[in-house]
């Protein structure tokens, strides 16, 4: 019962993982306009996300323009990119396993293939949280260098967004989810132990048995 309820919370995990990693790539806000020198006091604010960029005004208006063109883009957006697709198609594999290799659970056949099939959806999980874990970190990195380079303009510095977090928080739950899948399947289960007897133990046992009546007389009518 304790496997189980491991496996029930790593599901909820995994799902609160593939949701997360599915919203951050969607997202529009990867990184946001930093409010920094003479932008300190400005009506506009600018984000840009995976597949799109927008602006905000202060009257509450805002427009977003789609970025078609893959080849302009620079190396660590095309990646990330990439890498959060295969994230969140990686996650839903290893929950339509995982639904089925669930002790809690009638459907997905035996023990051994229940065992197997949660074995694979936490490997799933697993590759899902490192794919998701790998542009944020690459992506964060590539923002605090550029705000920190003292060739580009204060226009142009940009800060991490909410989704970069967002990311950072889905993958550690996809992580998690996987991991806990992994060890309650790896895991030997523990039962009754058998030993043989010695030598000893069975001439002692033996010994200890009652004896044949060879008399020829009965005894059930002694008192």
């Amino acid at each position: 019962m304790a496997s189980a309820g491991m496996q029930i919370l790593a599901f909820i995990s995994a799902l609160l993982g593939v949701f997360g990693a599915t919203v951050a790539t969607l997202l529009p806000n990867w990184k946001v306009s930093a409010d920094v020198g003479s932008n300190i006091i400005t009506a506009i604010s600018q984000t840009q996300g995976l597949w799109m960029n927008c602006t905000w005004y202060s009257t509450g208006m805002f427009s977003c323009t789609m970025k078609h063109s893959v080849l302009v883009l620079p190396a660590y957006l095309q990646t990330a990119r990439t890498t959060m697709v295969l994230s969140c198609v990686l996650a839903v594999l290893g929950i339509c396993l995982c639904s089925f290799g669930l002790k809690c659970t009638r459907w997905g056949g035996g023990r051994q293939a229940k065992r197997h099939t949660a074995l694979a959806g936490g490997v799933c999980f697993i590759l899902a949280g490192i794919l998701c874990l790998i542009p944020a970190a690459w992506f964060t990195n590539e923002v605090i260098s550029s705000f920190l380079a003292s060739s580009v303009p204060e226009s142009n510095k940009y800060e991490p967004g909410g989704a970069v977090y967002v990311a950072f928080v889905s993958a550690g739950f996809l992580l998690v989810g996987g991991l806990i899948f992994c060890i309650s399947c790896t895991r030997k289960q523990q039962g009754p132990q058998f030993y043989p007897r010695s030598k000893q133990q069975q001439q002692c046992c033996k010994a200890s048995q009652p004896t044949d009546n060879k008399t020829g007389y009965s005894l059930q009518d002694y008192v």
